[in-house]
């Protein structure tokens, strides 16, 4: 059986679970091992897909003999069918932070369902820990990503727009083997960096401009996260010293994201430095990265995350002057034993173009 399934299995039997309803897009694919609308249901003997024709060919072509995986063109799923797939359920798992309570109701009715157990982020726990390929392919979303930065460092000059240089970037990632943007690119030059989550505007780049992007690839479902800044044609003292606080206080954090670290720890530690300097993080220090970019664990003074080799996360300080400029540097990590490894591996020096 599919490790997935099985481990999954062995988490509900411990909460007296004993069938599931999986609704997230991302929990389905994590499981299936590819992306299919529908839902996924576990019950106390079958593992089932309910899909559409549009996704019934690729889904066959992804999962194996081994996975024990049923899957049906939900068209073609009568009404004594969906009563029938947990008649020897008694407590069946759903995922309520993902369904609205219209839906909740239609699968209580459509599928008779005993009594709905919540699952409480079952699967988005199970998928902090990534096994060999996923981290292979964060790995390779990651190279292209950082070959695109050095393509950005060549092709960002004055007279281009933050909108130009967002297009740039999904057009590289799409011509160079990436499934497209892992999320909405974030280009923001001068005064508009001050704002973290700035969209790209028409605003043209200037010389003096300070220019935070935030972007990432996708590759076969898998996202990374990098953020670099960078300044055009000259740079004050007293903002080069700023970045190279922010870099020290990055690297420094970096070095602490190690299996069995307290996330919390990390935050407060860099938050600490932040204030004597009468500073503060106006946003979390990190997050993990996989088939989402933001998922479990959250790292910040306020989660209670304790990182595990093989998570994936991002470490992201970035200080915000209102009216100014914004500095924020983010790599994607993994965590190992001892020594986490950068996986956006693109120069953090303070860059002058």
């Amino acid at each position: 059986m599919n490790y997935k399934i099985r481990s999954l299995r062995e988490k509900m039997r411990l909460l007296d679970i004993n069938g599931m309803i999986v609704t997230n897009p991302a929990n389905i694919h994590y499981i299936v091992g590819t992306n299919a609308e529908g839902v996924f249901l576990i019950t106390n003997r079958e593992n089932i897909l309910l899909t559409d024709a549009r996704y019934i060919e690729q889904v066959n072509n992804s999962i194996t003999i081994g996975d024990e995986i049923i899957v049906y063109d939900s068209a073609n799923v009568s009404e004594q069918d969906y009563l029938g797939f947990f008649a020897e359920c008694t407590r069946i798992g759903i995922e309520e932070n993902n369904i609205t309570y219209a839906q909740y109701q239609n699968y209580v009715r459509k599928f008779r369902l005993k009594e709905a157990v919540e699952t409480n982020y079952l699967i988005e726990n199970m998928r902090m820990i990534k096994d060999d390929i996923e981290i292979s392919k964060i790995r390779k979303a990651s190279e292209i990503t950082d070959n695109c930065f050095r393509y950005l460092l060549e092709y960002i000059k004055e007279g281009v727009t933050e909108k130009q240089i967002a297009l740039e970037i999904e057009k590289y990632f799409i011509e160079n083997g990436a499934d497209g943007v892992a999320f909405d690119t974030i280009v923001a030059s001068g005064e508009n960096s001050s704002k973290p989550h700035a969209m790209p505007t028409d605003r043209i780049i200037q010389k003096g401009d300070c220019i935070t992007i935030d972007f990432g690839a996708k590759f076969e479902g898998y996202c990374t996260d990098m953020t670099r800044t960078i300044f055009v044609g000259k740079v004050s003292d007293e903002i080069r010293e700023l970045y190279n606080f922010i870099l020290g206080c990055q690297i420094r954090a970096t070095e602490k994201m190690k299996d069995n670290a307290e996330g919390k720890l990390i935050a407060k530690s860099l938050e600490s430095e932040f204030n004597a300097r009468n500073y503060s993080m106006i946003h979390a220090l990190g997050h993990g990265v996989g088939l989402d970019v933001h998922e479990f664990p959250i790292i910040s003074q306020r989660s209670c995350f304790t990182l595990k080799e093989n998570m994936v996360v991002t470490n992201e300080p970035g200080i915000y002057i209102p009216g100014k400029l914004g500095i924020r540097i983010e790599d994607t990590i993994l965590v190992n034993k001892m020594i986490p490894e950068v996986l956006t591996k693109s120069d953090k020096k303070l860059i002058v173009i």
